[in-house]
């Protein structure tokens, strides 16, 4: 049994700062990096990425939408052209600082409303994968992390981009296997023992217990923790001990 532990990182923005990243490097596997569209700025991703290569952590470009007074998180009609060269200029800008400091961006995962949108609308999801086929890295295209049964999976088996499949420890599920939305009582768990014991199911038997308690296969091969739920350092400090404890390995998937 082996699981990644990712988490998002570098959404600070100028003055401002999220959540402990030093702290969170030293217990996740893979750094999800704000691109600056809906949190970080140069600086706190130059910081993110050299933080994470110092201690072996993966670098990923979290790809959003244009959308910094919303934190990403509302969700946009954007024409496929604007949104697939969104996407591409993230992943090139996070990518290149990334390669400054010793390191590259491994994968891609879209952030916040984009997660969502692209996880049904095989229109945004075609111009994700479509930026991520055009960004020739080394080694071939970049994988994507998504929602099992996600719109993504068709359009990047088309585009012969590689996928990953992700689940959420810290979020509420609904029956059918989408993350229950934000605005919605519930939706964000912040119990330390809660969301580790959670984890432990997601990787040792690939289910969650949804919103409605009805179990939902999760096949995953990375579990996420939020940089910004409140507790994120304790929470993740805990998902680690407790994946560790039953006996899976914690590696980064790329």
């Amino acid at each position: 049994m082996v699981i990644d532990l990712n988490a998002d990182l570098g959404e600070g923005y100028g003055i401002w700062r999220l959540g402990d990243d030093e702290a969170l490097l030293d217990l996740v596997t893979s750094a999800n990096v704000a691109c600056g569209f809906h949190a970080g700025d140069p600086v706190i991703i130059r910081r993110t990425c050299a933080a994470a290569v110092d201690r072996g952590v993966a670098v990923g470009a979290q790809v959003s939408y244009r959308d910094l007074g919303g934190f990403g998180r509302r969700e946009m009609e954007v024409d496929p052209e604007e949104l697939c060269s969104d996407v591409l200029y993230q992943i090139a800008a996070v990518d290149g600082i990334a390669r400054s400091m010793g390191g590259r961006v491994a994968y891609v995962k879209p952030h916040g409303a984009l997660y969502n949108r692209v996880c049904r609308d095989v229109v945004q999801a075609e111009a994700v994968v479509a930026a991520v086929a055009a960004y020739r890295a080394p080694g071939g295209a970049l994988p994507v992390l998504t929602l099992p049964g996600s719109a993504v999976l068709d359009a990047a088996a088309r585009y012969g981009v590689p996928t990953v499949a992700e689940c959420f420890a810290d979020r509420a599920y609904s029956p059918s296997g989408s993350l229950v939305p934000r605005k919605e009582r519930g939706s964000v768990l912040d119990d330390p023992e809660e969301v580790a014991a959670r984890a432990v199911l997601m990787a040792r038997d690939g289910v969650v217990t949804a919103a409605d308690g009805s179990r939902v296969r999760v096949d995953a091969r990375s579990v996420c923790v939020h940089g910004d739920t409140p507790g994120a350092v304790r929470i993740a400090a805990a998902v680690r001990k407790a994946l560790i404890d039953a006996g899976v390995s914690v590696e980064p998937f790329a």
